[in-house]
């Protein structure tokens, strides 16, 4: 806020010499010598400032506004050589013996204590011009040189009678604060708690209020509480819950981190799946959990969840990451391996039938088929095999056959009688 308020010197604070603070709700000087050690004007009016702190080191301060805080006494000030304007305006001091304190600060030349407890009392004007010489001005009105003549003149009895009526009104401020603090606590218990908040601001600012610092602080916080209910309420997130398995026991798949990932199922004998993990993301920060049915992996607690298709071999599981891209590969053998031994021979018959009938015309296969008598050429799936040996073999027994059947004219018998109207055969 310091930093942010000295816009105007390119936010350096060491040679800030003017820095205007008011309206901040500030309740304590701090920091300010140390971060400002050149600060001429400091004004800090209408804060909720108690106590006059933590100013020793601004050897250069010229003016200090403090009006308008809670302020009841008049202290650690005298270490600051060069003030010449004081204004404490509308504070609550009744100390007002409290202004011995001012009489080192020989440049004091304004002091401004309008509108607090210790105005009240008989003489407070000649007390304060007889007790600080240096002034030059009390409350905006100019001290004239008759007017401390006699108030140096009246000084003994004047500051009897202030002692007294200080004494009176520290009694009286005793009371009224041990007094608003229980009105206080005892109304915002019970009366505003379960009020609406409209109508808590309406029955609040209706209400005579007593002029204290209590009241201030609570005036200060009803405040708040109205900009407060003006600001727009953030939503909160709903955290979505993830059910990692179904009713009948089956795993889900979840993305949770939204990585990218590759499963790999074509091998007969293992399962591999290749996570795009961040490549600088460290090792410690991933939980790796495969199971017969499923494989988890947890990434900075974000997790990640796939199903297998088959059950796999835990023990035999392997989890290995790339130095260079920083996937992560999980490989997973499969429990149980079905092996075709017939599948192997199937493929080589395949192949080389290929070649056979690439090399040979068919002819010459008809020829490699007698001579051998055991190898064929295979057309479609092997249960549906053409044997090239038994179809020649049927040709040929065709053959035979259509010649056996072949009729040759027989010469006809002595007895035979030729009858014209029956047709010659075809």
């Amino acid at each position: 806020m310091v930093r942010k308020k000295a816009e105007h010197h390119e936010c350096l604070l060491g040679p800030l010499e003017e820095i205007a603070l008011h309206q901040e709700n500030i309740e304590k000087i701090e920091f300010l010598q140390d971060w400002c050690p050149k600060l001429k004007i400091l004004l800090m009016q209408s804060n909720l400032i108690a106590k006059i702190e933590n100013l020793n080191k601004l050897k250069h301060l010229n003016y200090l506004n403090l009006a308008l805080n809670n302020i009841e006494i008049v202290e650690n000030l005298e270490r600051c050589e060069s003030l010449q304007k004081l204004d404490l305006t509308l504070n609550f001091i009744g100390e007002i013996v409290s202004i011995e304190s001012l009489i080192g600060n020989y440049n004091l030349e304004n002091l401004y204590l309008t509108g607090n407890p210790c105005t009240d009392f008989d003489n407070y004007r000649d007390f304060v011009i007889a007790t600080l010489p240096q002034l030059i001005s009390l409350d905006g009105r100019e001290i004239e040189r008759s007017d401390r003549i006699k108030a140096l003149q009246n000084l003994p009895v004047i500051r009897s009678d202030i002692l007294f009526e200080q004494e009176n009104y520290r009694y009286q401020r005793k009371a009224q604060k041990s007094r608003l603090e229980n009105d206080i606590q005892r109304k915002w218990d019970n009366e505003y708690k379960d009020m609406d908040p409209d109508e808590r601001n309406k029955k609040f600012w209706a209400e005579k209020c007593e002029h204290a610092p209590e009241v201030r602080y609570e005036i200060e916080h009803m405040r708040q509480l109205k900009l407060k209910s003006y600001e727009p309420q953030p939503k909160e997130e709903e955290k979505r819950g993830y059910k990692y398995f179904a009713t009948d026991g089956r795993p889900f798949n979840i993305n949770q981190p939204k990585i990218d990932f590759l499963f790999n199922d074509s091998e007969p004998d293992k399962y591999e799946l290749d996570l795009a993990i961040y490549k600088y993301l460290d090792t410690s920060l991933l939980e790796i959990d495969v199971q017969p049915n499923y494989v988890r992996v947890i990434i900075r607690g974000k997790i990640f969840q796939l199903h297998l298709p088959d059950e796999v071999d835990i023990s035999n599981s392997t989890a290995q990451r790339s130095q260079i891209t920083g996937h992560l590969v999980v490989t997973m053998p499969k429990a149980h391996v079905i092996v075709d031994k017939k599948e192997p021979k199937i493929r080589k018959s395949k192949l080389k039938s290929a070649q056979l009938y690439h090399q040979h015309t068919m002819e010459d296969c008809a020829t490699h088929t007698e001579q051998t008598k055991r190898e064929y050429l295979e057309i479609g799936p092997s249960d549906n095999i053409l044997d090239l040996t038994k179809m020649i073999e049927t040709k040929t027994m065709r053959t035979n056959i259509e010649q056996k059947l072949t009729l040759s004219a027989k010469t006809p018998s002595s007895d035979f009688i030729d009858d014209p109207n029956v047709p010659d055969l075809i």
